[in-house]
């Protein structure tokens, strides 16, 4: 039983370093596509010239409120109380769903309410597009562990398993809020 226990640790100790690396080499690629953007837009004298839709305001709020019922399921799994802990994990899912939505009606606005397309004589603004698209696939992959971890607390697995789910969905789930505000600041400062 001990033996297998340690097995358990190391292994969760070597999926913990992957998701580190993971979350890395997302921070790598989302600097690096600000850096494309400040290259394109300084070399060309182009910058955004338009106005961030409402949408993305709201969107961050929402992420922001996920991030702390997210905490409060943490706070919940670590004092046993599974009922909340659920309870925060399923209002997570669907702030992050409904982030989704706002971020595809922020899409709407910008194509269809601002005349914002994703191909248009000026390419900065196709930046809006990539930078909010490629958030919203990294988002689908933490809704996806965020499921698995709302899964597992139905199902009868050890604590230590339980306490794991919630750190490594916590990790990825607070890096994806970091990488918003910084998206949205970004583009709210080369709006002009």
């Amino acid at each position: 039983m001990a033996q297998i226990q340690q097995e358990d640790r190391v292994n969760l100790g070597a999926k913990k370093f992957n998701m580190w690396i993971f979350i890395f080499t997302s921070f790598m690629f989302f600097a690096a596509l600000s850096s494309g953007f400040i290259v394109y837009s300084g070399g060309k004298g182009h910058g955004l010239d338009v106005i961030m839709p409402q949408a993305f305001m709201y969107s961050t709020a929402v992420l922001l409120i996920s991030s702390g019922t997210l905490f409060w399921a943490s706070k919940a799994a670590k004092r046993l109380e599974f009922d909340k802990q659920r309870l925060f994990l399923w209002i997570t899912f669907f702030l992050g769903i409904a982030f989704f939505a706002i971020q595809i009606y922020a899409w709407y606005v910008l194509t269809y309410k601002m005349g914002v397309y994703f191909s248009n004589p000026n390419a900065s603004r196709t930046f809006i597009y990539v930078f909010s698209g490629m958030h919203l696939l990294h988002v689908i992959a933490a809704l996806v562990v965020l499921l698995n971890t709302i899964t597992g607390t139905y199902k009868n697995i050890p604590q230590v398993k339980n306490l794991y789910k919630m750190e490594m969905t916590s990790i990825f789930w607070h890096f994806l809020d970091i990488i918003w505000i910084y998206l949205y600041v970004f583009l709210l400062l080369n709006q002009y």
